[in-house]
């Protein structure tokens, strides 16, 4: 029988008008206000603005105004910039070699579109501006204006002309929030450019959501200006700079310690030439750099700019230019990965800064307890804990404190100083130069077994079990092909894969230390790591976990009560080993008080 849905009348093929064509591009370039003030953005960056102003109302629905002092476009070439396809920025010849933000001329007859748009314009050189209007796809005819340097593009009732569209906007805060984020995302791209971002929902001038002068000297320390004025001071102040070279990429930026984490992927910022982009295989590579860290609920703080020959990367895959696509994907991921490993052992044993603040607000003094009686409110101070959890730095037998009399005052200028005392027979307090430092005791000790541990296996290799019969993978021929692309990288992680046949591998060996293992299951999770991320962790990272439970278990127990000599050995380790500043989860091993703030907290100051 024939399928009914053939039997319909066959409608011809023909050409959509320009109209239809161009809501259609708007439809990709164009998902809501602020893919437009990003597109408007990038037009004013590639026009050389020095400063660049950005209003919008009602969270972008019924008004953009994008104001810049860039190059401006020529009075005779408005009409052809509001053309599909129509672009100064690429000849044609060459879709690699792009060097810009905007190229693939979409944007402005995108928006002309949907919405009604007006662009006045100067052109540098030129004796007078140009202004030109374009309502629901109709262009109008060119006509002076008055405006002495750069071009002004305002944008009203978006999606006027595709209501339907309309009702796919959140609510005037989220398409706020997601305007101010493509802004901050940009100003961090071109820390050399001022901007503006203004919401002028109501009469006047409109409240200043965001404002960042344009920032002088060298990209980095214009960069690390900008960083202050959009992430804060705390980032800027727990991030390490990053300047690492492989393959004919450069990765710089900034990426901060695994203390400043955070409950969601919000602060990670990537940028290909320059460009910013969401991709999920750099997050990936960001996350695995961080693994031996971060438990699974934090995420890493990074801004990150790799930088490449323009004919590495195919920056035209994605309509809205929000992703890219590497020659060959595993060099940008290896370097994101090797750099910030090598740039967070570098730290040592530093600790986020945040820390100690937190440390602080916690000691501040809460608001007195009253209690009613029959006299009226009098104050009732809390009870004060019946504890002999003090204890000077000295030795220690069958539960009788012996002070030591003199500790070696020479220690104090280390970065960890010369322990004092140990509080709850578990935190260590060591006075340094300029202040106190307060060390969990047995988070420090089990990050110090762990990296013993990673340590050992990473001299001797990982020991793997010959499986008495080997188990075979039935995979997909793509999947096959992935994990057999890295059977090697396994190899050293004791997971030893062979080709099997037609769609299938067969795992000879596995970890020793992994114990009895579901190897097929395994071997399936690698491939879906692969398939989401492009690299793969699962063996190293069930491997580390449990070099971090054997850690758990060979550290220093809390309630165990330390002599002065044997605190102090544990504060030079930390001083020496990478990585001690934080436990095995992320949470710092020690906090770090300045003097200055201690008297402050106590009005001394």
């Amino acid at each position: 029988m024939q399928n009914p849905h053939m039997m319909s009348d066959r409608k011809p093929i023909r050409q959509l008008d320009d109209a239809a064509a161009n809501r259609i591009a708007a439809g990709e370039v164009v998902e809501r206000p602020a893919s437009a003030i990003k597109e408007l953005v990038e037009n004013a960056l590639d026009a050389a603005a020095e400063r660049i102003e950005i209003s919008y109302a009602d969270g972008g629905k019924t008004l953009i105004r994008v104001v810049d002092d860039g190059t401006g476009i020529p009075s005779d070439e408005l009409v052809l910039a509001l053309s599909r396809h129509a672009t100064s920025k690429i000849d044609g010849s060459d879709l690699l070699n792009i060097h810009s933000f905007g190229f693939r001329g979409e944007a402005l007859p995108s928006l002309g579109a949907v919405g009604r748009l007006t662009i006045t314009s100067r052109f540098s050189g030129a004796t007078e501006a140009a202004v030109i209007a374009v309502n629901g796809g109709a262009i109008g005819v060119v006509q002076p204006a008055a405006l002495a340097r750069g071009t002004v593009v305002e944008l009203r009732d978006l999606f006027h002309a595709t209501p339907a569209r309309l009702k796919f906007l959140r609510s005037d805060r989220a398409e706020s929030s997601a305007i101010s984020d493509v802004i901050k995302r940009l100003a961090m791209a071109a820390p050399d450019v001022g901007f503006v971002l203004r919401d002028v929902s109501k009469t006047g001038e409109g409240r200043v959501v965001f404002r960042a002068e344009p920032e002088s000297g060298d990209f980095a320390t214009a960069l690390r200006k900008r960083l202050l004025r959009v992430l804060g001071a705390d980032f800027v102040d727990n991030a390490l700079e990053i300047n690492f070279e492989r393959h004919d990429i450069l990765l710089t930026g900034y990426a901060a310690l695994p203390t400043y984490s955070r409950g969601a992927a919000v602060s990670q910022f990537f940028f290909v030439n320059g460009r910013p982009v969401r991709d999920k295989q750099f997050h990936g590579a960001l996350r695995a750099a961080y693994s031996d860290f971060l438990s699974r609920d934090r995420h890493p703080a990074a801004v990150l700019f790799l930088s490449c020959d323009p004919e590495l990367v195919d920056v035209n895959v994605h309509p809205a230019k929000a992703e890219v696509r590497f020659r060959d994907p595993s060099a940008p991921r290896g370097l994101i990965v090797s750099g910030l490993r090598q740039a967070l052992a570098g730290a040592g044993h530093r600790a986020s800064s945040t820390v100690g603040n937190e440390t602080l607000a916690a000691m501040r003094p809460e608001a007195p307890i009253y209690q009613m009686t029959d006299r009226g409110q009098r104050y009732s101070p809390p009870p004060i804990p019946q504890t002999s959890g003090f204890a000077e730095a000295g030795s220690w037998e069958s539960g009788r404190v012996e002070p030591t009399p003199t500790l070696d005052a020479d220690l104090t200028h280390l970065p960890l100083g010369a322990a004092r005392a140990q509080l709850h027979e578990n935190y260590i307090v060591a006075q340094t130069a300029t202040g106190m430092v307060l060390v969990d005791q047995h988070a420090a000790h089990e990050r110090l077994v762990y990296e013993r541990l990673k340590r050992q296996m990473g001299e001797n290799g990982v020991a793997s079990q010959v499986l008495l019969i080997p188990e075979i993978a039935d995979l997909s021929d793509t999947d096959r092909a992935r994990i057999l692309e890295i059977s090697d990288q396994l190899a050293t992680l004791g997971l030893v894969v062979e080709p099997f046949g037609d769609g299938a591998i067969c795992v000879r060996e596995t970890p020793a230390i992994l114990g009895e293992i579901d190897s097929v299951k395994l071997v399936r999770d690698i491939c879906d790591e692969l398939a989401d991320s492009g690299c793969s962790q699962t063996v190293k990272d069930k491997i580390e976990e449990i070099l971090s439970r054997m850690a758990c278990h060979g550290s220093i127990r809390s309630g165990r009560r330390m002599t002065a000599d044997e605190m102090n050995a544990l504060l030079r380790e930390m001083e020496a080993t990478p990585h001690s500043g934080q436990c095995n989860h992320g949470r710092p091993t020690y906090v770090e008080l300045a003097l200055s703030d201690i008297e402050r907290l106590f009005g001394r100051v």
